[in-house]
């Protein structure tokens, strides 16, 4: 089911489209003038305000294909653990949700069918702390730019209304992010904080195309790699990647 179909449509589409246009405002007014290094955590405050209390969130950029991805802001560093986790293990419901287009949910990490949907996410959430898991891609041009994901300490579905208010406020954040990018100076190119991302990045290409060289393996192979050591050390792929690229980590002594 799509996020339109989610929000319902006929005569609550023109309701829906207010509410919408008024979350984007206020995530808007809650980031401009801001110095870009304090742009992520306002965002993610602002974004926290609009969403039932009990429910860590974070937000997420994705890489080329989908591959990699790197967390934008968190609400606390179990959201984050969750976010980066699912992109050291290759699964997950912010995995599926982009892949999808479309939301995922994971109602209870601890029992069937979530465990088998992601053997290993579900373990190492619920070790994080998180029972429930709630992703949405966001959404511009037909394709994923990223993911909004909340996590619940218990297991549950979230309410329809709770649902509802996830889907606009993914909505505003893409909308949000499309009008600072065209608020920038022509010089700036895209904001400088979304810089910052796709440098957080490229890390990981580059440490992916140093194991490449160093083991002679393909692109996915090398990627699989990296994910492995970083599931195997407790680590996240992108801290795993620096080591590589600062040579204090080499693949090669497996």
């Amino acid at each position: 089911m799509s996020g339109d179909d989610l929000l319902g449509g006929g005569d609550a589409a023109g309701e829906t489209d207010i509410e919408r246009a008024r979350i984007a405002h206020r995530l808007i007014a809650a980031v401009r003038g801001l110095p870009p290094p304090e742009v992520p955590d306002a965002l993610c405050r602002a974004c926290v305000g609009l969403l039932p209390t009990g429910l860590g969130l974070s937000v997420s950029v994705l890489g080329d294909g989908s591959d990699t991805g790197i967390v934008l802001c968190a609400s606390d560093g179990v959201a984050a653990q969750l976010a980066e986790l699912q992109y050291t293990l290759g699964e997950g419901p912010c995995r599926e949700a982009a892949r999808l287009r479309a939301p995922v949910f994971a109602t209870d990490l601890a029992r069937a069918p979530d465990t088998r949907r992601w053997p290993l996410f579900s373990v190492q959430a619920v070790r994080a702390g998180a029972r429930a898991v709630f992703s949405t891609p966001l959404t511009g041009a037909g394709s994923a730019l990223g993911t909004l994901d909340l996590y619940r300490e218990s297991p549950g579905s979230l309410p329809s209304d709770h649902v509802r208010t996830m889907l606009l406020v993914a909505d505003a954040v893409t909308l949000a992010v499309i009008a600072l990018d065209h608020a920038s100076p022509v010089s700036q190119g895209v904001v400088t904080w979304l810089s910052g991302v796709e440098a957080d990045r490229e890390e990981v290409h580059q440490a992916t195309g140093m194991i490449m060289m160093q083991l002679g393996v393909s692109a996915e192979e090398a990627l699989l790699r990296l994910r492995a050591r970083a599931f195997a050390q407790g680590r996240t792929a992108t801290e795993v990647a620096q080591a590589i690229i600062d040579r204090t980590m080499d693949l090669r002594d497996d």
